[in-house]
């Protein structure tokens, strides 16, 4: 016979639930007093140099703060991490912010680097008979969906006269479109730097078009709105040491390549190729930024790569609103 009445029995089982559940929360209330940036990167670049400088870090520890970093090979697969919730902060072109916008992801701008035109371009093999823009019509050109050497793509073939249905584009990670380039199985690869430069010192590859005149190609800084609302000062931590780690580099070109060598396994000479084509000095965003930003957004919804019209000032730092 049970010694307890039944309503002394459920207290008693509703209690030891309750420590129960305490015990199997407190990991998960512990991590979250713990703070963590998860910082996404691609492997060149600014955030990279940051990375491979430890200064961030150190800084960020010192305010209990721990970092993680999280490689993505394209700016695409970048932002899908954000709008997962896997990572905070990351640094991406002109393009998949946009694309990610229309996905919905929940994203703010929070910093930019200077036009960099010539960090991205067309290429083609060495021997290629294609001379210019215009002979793109009906060839199959291969680039990574939603980057920002999309939208060099996009503004090229509108410079030549060439509609976008006229060209068969083909969508490839860097890595594929490499081996796809290399095989001929491509005529045209729209892509950047540091892939750009190892295929023009490595394969010969030739430059039918950069983005110079054509398209700015920014480096935008962006966060997941959450963080960036609940964590300002950690935000602003980052841009400050991504803004040191900038100059530095700017200032010491000949440490800065020998610091990304090791990181990108390539020759010194295509490193160096790709960091002076590079813009240096981490910005605030401004309202002339984000206009042309917008231009990009109307672009792609105007070739039906993006389902609805956006407004890209929905994703404006809250000084910008």
């Amino acid at each position: 016979m049970n010694p307890f009445p039944s309503a002394i029995r459920r207290a008693l089982l509703r209690g030891l639930l309750g420590l129960l559940g305490a015990a199997l929360l407190a990991p998960a209330a512990q991590a979250q007093d713990r703070k963590t940036l998860r910082i996404g990167f691609q492997k060149y670049g600014t955030l990279t140099i940051v990375k491979a400088l430890g200064t961030l870090d150190k800084r960020l520890a010192e305010q209990g703060v721990t970092v993680k970093w999280t490689e993505f090979p394209a700016g695409p697969q970048l932002l899908e991490g954000l709008n997962v919730g896997s990572i905070d902060f990351g640094t991406v072109g002109e393009a998949p912010p946009i694309f990610a916008q229309a996905a919905g992801a929940a994203l703010v701008y929070v910093g930019s680097e200077p036009a960099a035109p010539a960090s991205e371009a067309i290429l083609v093999p060495k021997d290629s008979p294609l001379r210019g823009v215009a002979d793109l019509k009906g060839r199959k050109v291969a680039l990574n969906k939603g980057s920002n050497v999309h939208y060099l793509l996009v503004k090229q073939l509108e410079r030549a006269g060439v509609a976008y249905r006229d060209v068969n584009v083909v969508y490839l990670t860097p890595s594929d479109a490499r081996a796809a380039f290399e095989r001929g199985a491509i005529d045209a690869w729209v892509i950047w730097d540091p892939f750009q430069a190892a295929a023009e010192k490595q394969l010969g590859a030739r430059v039918l078009a950069d983005g110079a005149g054509v398209v700015k190609n920014y480096q935008f800084f962006l966060a997941a709105s959450g963080y960036e609302k609940a964590h300002p000062q950690i935000i602003q931590t980052v841009l400050d040491e991504v803004r040191k780690g900038d100059l530095w580099a700017r200032d010491h070109r000949a440490e800065s390549v020998a610091l990304l060598q090791p990181v990108l396994g390539l020759d010194r000479e295509i490193v160096e190729l790709a960091a002076s084509r590079l813009a240096y000095g981490v910005q605030p965003i401004t309202r002339e930024v984000l206009l042309e930003q917008q231009q990009v957004a109307d672009a792609f919804h105007a070739l039906k790569l993006i389902p609805k019209p956006l407004n890209v000032f929905d994703a404006a730092p809250s000084i910008l609103k």
